[in-house]
């Protein structure tokens, strides 16, 4: 049931947001939003995202991680149905909210799995984005349908998702339970960094439970900060895809309703990447490969689009593939770089609160530039430029070593 659980919360991780994309037109109408407006609309989860996530740790420490899940679950719901009520404060209202909620399960749920999956991180992370990506998918393309059932449909089209919140919840109640029961040792066994474990963590792979110490915040570590970058870079790739891609294409002469297509395309190459790639990390010590490969598909899909946009399919799919295997990856290293679920919870505030600072500029600047110079072509260069630079970081952060400093050959699991 923890399991079912953990997979029913992932899968509320994306559905608001990608619900959101193909009936904006119909929000822009409705409410009398200008570009701009929408466009700061869109970009609300993510600024949520880096504010609230540093929090995610220090609220767990008080609640617990089980009932700091199930709050968000709740706030989650709420926030929803909030944004999708007829009004204008309530969709800037609820926007906040579910955008404070999925950072709290963003930082989460990764030191849930390191916890409770020490030696398993790689394709029990792989498992939930791949649920994740499956429902973002599932969000994006019967958004237009749902919207067309009815005048103000799109209210319905969004507000929906409320109810996979509920469901997830009604499925994790028991563990809000244990959660209680759960007596923490220290501030470290709650996400404190410096302090010293009273339980140290046991080696899954060799039997043998590391020397007790007290675990280094991850801001002082270069490493931190090389999967940070990672996963800030890859994400500003994925956020500028689902905001801009549609317009790219159409620019390239495909029409709106297979642009749509496309986009559900994306997410649905996505959801192949992430499962490739869960499988491939379970059974590396190093993933520097894995880094290169991701980056790869996604470099070959931008600059296919911007040399030969008549098979813009091909190009959006390999795209696809890489943005699935890139997200996977990155939240695996939270888990694969650090000793202990409290390091973890640590290093995933981190790289989640300025990697989500990072992504929400991607859409801001591709546009910017795309008005300066009436063309996407300038738009697309910077992408690949992102996309290089997120290689670097890529096989900095995917070596095998723990933000202590230490490498992974010592004896501690992987």
């Amino acid at each position: 049931m923890l399991f079912i659980g953990l997979l029913l919360i992932a899968s509320n991780l994306r559905a608001a947001i990608t619900s959101v994309g193909p009936v904006l037109g119909d929000i822009r109408a409705d409410l009398g939003f200008s570009a701009v407006t929408a466009s700061v609309l869109i970009a609300i989860p993510l600024v949520a995202f880096g504010v609230f996530s540093p929090v995610a740790p220090v609220i767990a420490s008080r609640l617990g991680i089980e009932r700091t899940l199930g709050a968000a679950l709740v706030v989650l719901a709420v926030g929803i149905v909030l944004r999708s009520w007829p009004g204008q404060v309530t969709i800037w209202a609820g926007t906040v909210l579910l955008g404070l909620a999925i950072a709290l399960i963003n930082v989460l749920l990764p030191a849930l799995v390191k916890r409770d999956y020490p030696s398993r991180v790689g394709s029990v992370t792989g498992t939930y984005s791949a649920v994740q990506s499956g429902v973002a998918a599932i969000a994006a393309g019967v958004a237009v349908p749902i919207a067309g059932a009815a005048d103000h449909g799109w209210r319905l089209s969004i507000g929906i998702w409320a109810g996979l919140a509920l469901v997830a919840l009604a499925v994790f109640l028991p563990q809000l339970r244990v959660g209680a029961q759960r007596q923490p040792a220290s501030s470290a066994e709650q996400g404190g960094a410096g302090a010293e474990p009273a339980n140290p963590p046991t080696d899954a792979a060799s039997g043998r439970t590391p020397a007790a110490r007290g675990y280094r915040s991850p801001w002082g570590s270069a490493l931190a900060w090389q999967v940070t970058l990672f996963m800030g870079l890859q994400s500003t790739i994925y956020y500028t895809v689902v905001t801009w891609w549609p317009a790219v294409e159409q620019a390239g002469g495909l029409s709106p309703a297979m642009a749509g297509w496309h986009q559900f395309a994306y997410q649905m190459f996505g959801l192949v990447g992430t499962v490739l790639c869960a499988a491939t990390i379970s059974r590396m010590r190093d993933q520097r490969v894995l880094a290169v490969a991701v980056s790869v598909l996604m470099f070959a899909g931008i600059l296919g689009q911007l040399l030969v946009p008549g098979i813009g399919l091909l190009w959006v799919s390999l795209i696809g593939l890489g943005s699935g295997g890139s997200i996977v990856l990155a939240l695996a290293l939270l888990g694969l770089r650090t000793r202990h679920h409290g390091q973890s919870a640590a290093l995933s505030g981190m790289a989640q609160s300025l990697g989500y600072l990072l992504a929400a500029c991607g859409p801001i600047v591709f546009s910017v530039l795309h008005d300066a110079t009436s063309a996407w072509v300038v738009p697309l260069m910077l992408l690949l430029g992102v996309v290089i630079v997120q290689v670097v970081f890529g096989l900095l952060g995917s070596r095998d070593r723990f933000i202590d400093g230490d490498d992974h050959r010592d004896g501690a699991s992987a």
